[in-house]
């Protein structure tokens, strides 16, 4: 695969982690928005299955002979978890929340998209899905710049005391970097040093923000889910950053 180790590592084992979370704990914080599929007749059993089709995806495309077809099966799952988050915007299309959970699981669809266009034969296909997922990523770098801007308090509060100057300096600058990304990759301009700084900074949030979050409260699952889903991104993000053209 021409995709790096590293990249497949943190996208796979992400998608590994959280079908983990989400079959150990069978609650809201650590399904969060799919937690939708509870209402649904036997949501439960089909949450279950898909969380087992997520984990075997995410160890399926480290090995080259599995690659195409667990990226396929990662694609399938992750439209399936968008789908389930239109729902929320539907029946209330006027607050960010439900599109801010859209776009969090269609980030995680842009990278198995892109890993379907690294892995496939055709070279129509490799153009076109390599085409969806830059575009799909631009997209979600839109929503999660809206995203910071209407929690912007929460964001900085989320930004270690430590780093100086201080918080809100933090919450501003990555808001902008989310949006200068959003530009370039919609634009195709720079596009995949966009997606690869933006693969930068959200895993620099993993390990600066999440990783003490579940030192310090290892029981709350909310933590571990936060952790699993922004290096989900961060791996999603790489995939992209990694396409050709």
């Amino acid at each position: 695969m021409k995709t790096t180790l590293y990249g497949r590592l943190i996208f796979g084992g992400s998608a590994v982690l959280l079908g983990v979370i989400a079959l150990l704990w069978h609650d809201a914080d650590a399904w969060q928005t799919l937690s939708e599929l509870w209402k649904l007749p036997s949501g439960v059993t089909i949450g279950g299955c898909l969380m087992f089709a997520q984990i075997a995806g995410g160890i399926g495309i480290q090995s080259p002979r599995t690659a195409r077809w667990a990226s396929i099966l990662l694609a399938v799952v992750y439209l399936l978890f968008s789908l389930a988050c239109l729902p929320g915007v539907i029946a209330a299309p006027k607050k960010y929340d439900g599109y801010g959970s859209f776009f969090e699981q269609f980030s995680a669809l842009c990278g198995a998209l892109a890993l379907c266009a690294v892995t496939a034969s055709n070279g129509a296909w490799k153009a076109a899905l390599s085409r969806a997922a830059r575009f799909g990523l631009g997209l979600c770098a839109v929503s999660f710049t809206l995203g910071q801007i209407f929690y912007f308090r929460f964001t900085a509060s989320l930004v270690p005391k430590w780093i100086p100057p201080n918080q809100k300096f933090w919450a501003i600058l990555t808001t902008v970097a989310f949006a200068l990304a959003a530009i370039a990759i919609l634009l195709n301009r720079q596009a995949r040093l966009a997606a690869g700084l933006m693969t930068l900074m959200l895993a620099l949030f993993g390990v600066l923000v999440w990783i003490p979050h579940l030192v310090a409260h290892p029981q709350a699952h909310f933590n571990w889910s936060e952790f699993g889903l922004t290096f989900l991104i961060a791996g999603a993000a790489w995939m992209v950053a990694e396409l050709k053209g």
